[in-house]
C-alpha cells in the first residue's frame, strides 16, 4: 500500500473547515453557538482557532484567560470537530510592545516600527522570544491532551525582516561563523570591487538603500541569514509545543513562493506542510495560468517531504479583497479549485476564513459565512456540497503521488538572479519555471518541484530552467544522474555563477559545461519589438521540424560535443545553434538556448513524454483546458480530471473504467465536465 498516515489518528479523513475567530464574537454568545449548527451543515470537522488571539489568551503580562478557549475546544470536541491550535506570535499585544519597544522590528533605514500590524517583531529579540515560549508553554501543558486537538500551527505566515542593533549583531555572528576569517568573507563577496575591503566584522552592516546594497554576496548572505534566523525562532516556538504535546504534529503555513524566506530551510523542522493559496480566478483568459501556478506550488509542498501529503490550509471560499480585481468564483470553480489540492496531494481544503469579522482591513474578506450569518448563501452551499464530496473522498486521504519528472526552482537562485544587474526587465525566473511546468501539466505528467540540493536520482526527467547559480558539487550530481540514463532539460542562462554569485572563470555554462557539450559564449537581450526564430532541419529523434519564435534571450553558442537539433533563423548569429542534445553516459542533455513561446515548449515536451515513456493517469487525448491527476494506494487509483473552461467539455476515458466518486455513478466511457467541473474515478491499480 502506497499510503501515508493519516494527519492524525483522530481524524482519519481529509480535513475541512477554516480560520475560526472566536475571540471575535465572545461577547455574542448566541454567533458562537450557531457557528457549531453552521459547521455540521458545511460538512466542516476542523477548525483553526487562536491564530491571532494573543490578547484574547493574555490581556495583561503573566494573567492568562483560558476559559473561553477551553469552552471553543470542548464545543467542537462534543461536535465530533478537530482543532488545529495555533500559537499567537503573529500579532503581538500592545501592551507587550508598549513595555518591551525593544521586540518593535526596525526598517532598513534604522527607523523602529510603531505597535501595530503583523509580524512586526524582532526574531532575534531575547524578550519577545521568552514571551513567545511562555505563552507555547501554557498552550501546549493545557491542551496537550484535549480530543479536539490533532495538529499545532505556530505562528502564521512567517515573514519580513529586522535591522535593528541585535539583529545587525547577529548577522555579523552568522558571517563569523560561516567564513571564520574576515578575508574569506573579502574573498567570497568580491569586495575589491569598488574598494569595499572589510578589515573588520564590526564594519559590516545589514543591507539597505542609504548604505550597501551592490555586493551581491552580502545581499545573498542577508538573505540566507534572515532564512537562519526565521528558522531559529520557529524551532524555538515548536520547543515546547514538543516539550509538553510530543505526540501532536507541527505546521505553519507557508505562502507559496514568496521570495522573503527559503521554504527549503524551514520545511525539515515541521511535521506537516502547509500553505495559503490565493490564485486570481476569473481573470479573462487566466484561470489555465492561474491553475499552473497553484499546482506548481502544490508539487513543491508535497515534495518538500518526500511525496507526504500536505494541507492547503488557507483559500478563499468566494472573493480575495486585497487582490486587484476581488472577482467572486464562478459556479463550479470552488470545488475545482480545492480538489485542484487534493489531487496534487492535499489532504485538506481550509479555508480564510470562516466567519466575516464586522471590521477591520479583512472584513470584506471571502467567508464561509457571510454578514448574514446564515446558511442561505451561494458561498455556503458550495462549501456544504464540496465538504459532503471531500466525504466521498475519504480513501483519498494519505496516499501517494508516483511521480517520474522533476523541476529546479531554487530560491537562493531566484535572489541571485533577481539582484543580478543583467538581461534588463524580463529575467521572469518564476514565470519561466511555470512556462515549462505549464506543458508537462497539461500533459497530466506529475512533477516535484525541488530545490538544487535534492536528489536527482528517483527521476527519468529533471528540467532546470535559468539554472544561474550552480552551488558546489550541484554540477556533479546533474552529470551523474544523466550518464545514469536520466535526462535533462536546461536553458539560456544557466551555469553562470557559483553559491557566492561569483562568475565562473573558464566559460559558461561552468560546471554543467561537460555534460550539456555546449560553449555559451554570450546573450543577446532583445526588444519587445525584435523577433527572431529558430528552425529544425532534419530528421531528429524528437520529430520537431518546421520553424519557431524566440524573443527576449537568444544565447550564442558552440555545440562542442552537442549535437545541433535547431538554428537561429534571423540576426548576425543566423546559423548558431538554439537547441542543442548531448549524450553523456546512458542520458541525454537538451539545451534550450532562447526563451520561446508556449506552443515550442508544448511540441518539444510532448515529444519528450513520448521519448522517455512517462506515465500519466490516461492515455487520451485531452481537450484544451482539461487536466488530470493521480493519486494511489497501491491498490486503488483515483484519477482526477478537471476542466478549466468556462465550457463543457468530453473526455474520452478509453479502458479506463471505475466509479465517479464526486456523483457516487459508475464513469461512462465518454466524460461529461461540466464548465469548471471535475470528475474523480477510482480505479484498480495495474
Amino acid at each position: 500500500m502506497n499510503k501515508f498516515p493519516f494527519i492524525s489518528s483522530k481524524c482519519p479523513h481529509l480535513l475541512h473547515g477554516g480560520d475560526y475567530n472566536p475571540d471575535q464574537w465572545l461577547g455574542q454568545p448566541q454567533i458562537l453557538k450557531d457557528d457549531l449548527r453552521l459547521m455540521r451543515l458545511a460538512n466542516c470537522n476542523a477548525m483553526s482557532v487562536g491564530i491571532f488571539s494573543w490578547t484574547a489568551l493574555e490581556p495583561e503580562e503573566g494573567r492568562f484567560t483560558f476559559g473561553w478557549l477551553d469552552k471553543i475546544m470542548d464545543d467542537l470536541a462534543d461536535n465530533g470537530a478537530f482543532a488545529v491550535l495555533a500559537t499567537p506570535s503573529g500579532a503581538k499585544p500592545a501592551w507587550l510592545s508598549q513595555k518591551y519597544p525593544e521586540i518593535l522590528r526596525v526598517g532598513r533605514y534604522g527607523i523602529r516600527n510603531r505597535h501595530g500590524m503583523r509580524h512586526n517583531h524582532c526574531f532575534t529579540s531575547p524578550v519577545y522570544r521568552e514571551k513567545v515560549e511562555i505563552i507555547n508553554a501554557a498552550l501546549a501543558r493545557r491542551y496537550k491532551n484535549h480530543p479536539a486537538l490533532i495538529l499545532w500551527h505556530v505562528s502564521n505566515e512567517y515573514g519580513g525582516e529586522c535591522h535593528c542593533d541585535l539583529c545587525r549583531e547577529a548577522f555579523r555572528a552568522w558571517l563569523q561563523a560561516k567564513y571564520r576569517d574576515i578575508e574569506a568573507l573579502n574573498k567570497a563577496w568580491y569586495t575589491a570591487f569598488w574598494s569595499h575591503r572589510f578589515t573588520g566584522w564590526t564594519q559590516i552592516d545589514t543591507p539597505s538603500e542609504h548604505g550597501e546594497i551592490m555586493i551581491h554576496g552580502m545581499n545573498l548572505d542577508w538573505k540566507r541569514f534572515v532564512t537562519a534566523q526565521t528558522l531559529d525562532f520557529m524551532k524555538k516556538e515548536i520547543g515546547p509545543l514538543k516539550r509538553f504535546s510530543p505526540g501532536i504534529p507541527v505546521t505553519t503555513n507557508f505562502m507559496g513562493t514568496y521570495p522573503g524566506l527559503d521554504y527549503w530551510k524551514l520545511a525539515p523542522a515541521l511535521d506537516v506542510i502547509s500553505w495559503d493559496s490565493y490564485p486570481q480566478w476569473g481573470r479573462p483568459g487566466a484561470d489555465m495560468g492561474e491553475a499552473v501556478a497553484a499546482g506548481f506550488v502544490h508539487d513543491m509542498c508535497r515534495a518538500f517531504k518526500k511525496g507526504k501529503p500536505f494541507l492547503l490550509m488557507e483559500s478563499t471560499p468566494s472573493i480575495t479583497n486585497w487582490q486587484p480585481v476581488p472577482k467572486l468564483k464562478r459556479p463550479g470553480m470552488h470545488a475545482l479549485s480545492s480538489l485542484l489540492a487534493v489531487a496534487h496531494g492535499s489532504d485538506s481544503v481550509q479555508y480564510f476564513q470562516w466567519r466575516k469579522s464586522r471590521g477591520s482591513s479583512e472584513k470584506f474578506h471571502g467567508a464561509v459565512v457571510d454578514h448574514a450569518g446564515h446558511e442561505n448563501t451561494r458561498v455556503f452551499q458550495d462549501v456544504a456540497g464540496l465538504g459532503e464530496t471531500l466525504k466521498r473522498l475519504d480513501d483519498v486521504a494519505g496516499t501517494s503521488t508516483p511521480v517520474e519528472a522533476a523541476l529546479i526552482y531554487d530560491w537562493e537562485n531566484r535572489w541571485a538572479i533577481d539582484d543580478a544587474k543583467c538581461l534588463g526587465a524580463h529575467k521572469a525566473y518564476e514565470a519561466t519555471c511555470h512556462n515549462h511546468y505549464m506543458s508537462l501539466w497539461k500533459r497530466g505528467v506529475a512533477m516535484d518541484v525541488i530545490d538544487m540540493e535534492q536528489d536527482f536520482d528517483p527521476y527519468k526527467l529533471l528540467v532546470a530552467p535559468m539554472l544561474y547559480m550552480i552551488k558546489p558539487g550541484v554540477g556533479k550530481r546533474i552529470e551523474r544522474f544523466v550518464r545514469n540514463g536520466g535526462t535533462l532539460v536546461a536553458t539560456y542562462w544557466s551555469g553562470i555563477a557559483d553559491e557566492n554569485d561569483l562568475c565562473f572563470l573558464g566559460g559558461f555554462p561552468g560546471p554543467l559545461r561537460k555534460v550539456l557539450g555546449i560553449w555559451d559564449e554570450e546573450i543577446d537581450t532583445l526588444h519587445d519589438t525584435d523577433t527572431n526564430r529558430m528552425i529544425f532541419r532534419g530528421k531528429n529523434e524528437l520529430g520537431l521540424k518546421g520553424s519557431y519564435a524566440v524573443h527576449q534571450f537568444c544565447a550564442l553558442i558552440h555545440a562542442e560535443t552537442a549535437r545541433t537539433l535547431a538554428v537561429y533563423t534571423g540576426d548576425f548569429y543566423a546559423g548558431r545553434p538554439a537547441v542543442t542534445v548531448n549524450e553523456c553516459g546512458r542520458g541525454q542533455a537538451y539545451y534550450l538556448a532562447g526563451r520561446t513561446k508556449d506552443r515550442f515548449l508544448d511540441d518539444f515536451y510532448k515529444a519528450l513524454c513520448a521519448r522517455l515513456n512517462l506515465r500519466t493517469p490516461l492515455k487520451a487525448a485531452l481537450p484544451q483546458g482539461v487536466v488530470t491527476r493521480m493519486r494511489t494506494d497501491g491498490k486503488n487509483n483515483y484519477i482526477f480530471v478537471m476542466n478549466f473552461n468556462n465550457k463543457p467539455k468530453s473526455v474520452a476515458l478509453g479502458k479506463t473504467r471505475g466509479m465517479d466518486l464526486c456523483n457516487g455513478k459508475k464513469a461512462s466511457e465518454k466524460l461529461a465536465l461540466a464548465p469548471y467541473g471535475v470528475a474523480v474515478i477510482r480505479t484498480v491499480a495495474q
